[in-house]
């Protein structure tokens, strides 16, 4: 072959190379982002013969005003009649990001629902340099924009949701005693992993529960934005059934074969989404990690991972951890 026809060859190559990234990523920028979509998965974890808990998992919204199509989706959830909605954060994508999320998320007023925040749900996004992502998982850092957090936070609690942030709570659905503890974003390190000791002794002594000794067996159920290791022991060790997560969006990118690149935090690839268990000190929980339902608006693409809402519906069942 002569230099010539190989300098063709190699440039038909890169020519061929350099449509497919850009097929690639006009498919994730274009098409994928949009490709809303609903996992199902079942949780064996109630008392024997208790009724179902159907659990709507949102998390990542990353919400824009202008975003209707993910608007008008997130509405259309109500078709699954949940008993409880659990939101893990980053539900706002934009300074006037709670004009949508309001406008998505009304429908799911007057069902129990329960809620804690991600960063973005304290700043709004700045352009980042996405290389800096996959680097250390991270970007680059820019002073942002302080967003309406009480806001937010006033809105879910119109819906009847309780926050999470930090804190415990209980509720009664459907005959099943819940106990609910979580966290404010681990990401930027505002977990209080110390006062949740405190925060379960509180609610466990003044819970109504407490006079009737012969009823179910309280499920405790965590929830975090960011999966961080040391977030998910202290859970397990405080006696989590499930733990809601987000934050890692799937990895947004993920191979084929391989899977996701990065999870934005210290939590293995492998756990990158989906439903899995976590085990730590002898003991474990199931552990859901949300690939999320949107994208910061600076960093629009996804592939291979589409937008997701969750639908986890809970069960009896007697089982053991493996």
């Amino acid at each position: 072959m002569t230099a010539a026809g190989g300098a063709r060859i190699a440039g038909a190559a890169l020519a061929a190379l350099g449509s497919a990234a850009l097929g690639a990523f006009a498919w994730g920028a274009l098409v994928e982002r949009n490709r809303f979509t609903v996992r199902r998965e079942s949780v064996p974890v109630l008392d024997p013969a208790a009724r179902p808990i159907t659990v709507l998992h949102l998390s990542d919204l990353h919400m824009a005003p202008w975003q209707t199509a993910k608007q008008d989706w997130l509405r259309s959830l109500t078709d699954y009649e949940p008993d409880l909605v659990v939101v893990t954060g980053d539900s706002l994508g934009h300074s006037r990001g709670l004009e949508g999320v309001e406008r998505a998320l009304q429908p799911l007023g007057g069902i129990p629902g329960v809620f804690v925040h991600g960063s973005n749900d304290y700043f709004a996004p700045t352009p980042r340099n996405p290389f800096g992502y996959f680097r250390d998982g991270r970007g680059d850092v820019r002073p942002s924009t302080r967003l309406d957090t009480e806001a937010l936070e006033e809105f879910f609690e119109s819906l009847g949701w309780l926050n999470l942030n930090n804190t415990a709570r209980a509720m009664t659905i459907n005959g099943s005693r819940l106990e609910f503890v979580g966290v404010d974003d681990a990401h930027k390190e505002w977990d209080r992993l110390d006062k949740l000791p405190g925060e379960l002794d509180e609610m466990r002594e003044n819970v109504g529960w407490q006079a009737d000794r012969d009823g179910p067996q309280p499920v405790t159920i965590a929830l975090t934005h960011a999966p961080y290791q040391r977030v998910l022991n202290s859970f397990v060790n405080h006696g989590a059934d499930v733990i809601f997560a987000g934050h890692t969006h799937g990895g947004q990118v993920q191979v084929p074969g391989i899977g996701a690149l990065v999870t934005n935090c210290d939590l293995p690839r492998e756990y990158a989404n989906g439903l899995h268990v976590w085990h730590h000190a002898f003991n474990a929980a199931y552990l859901e990690v949300s690939a999320g339902v949107g994208t910061s608006i600076y960093a629009p693409v996804r592939f291979a991972c589409p937008p997701e809402a969750v639908v986890v519906t809970l069960t009896a069942d007697d089982f053991g951890y493996s």
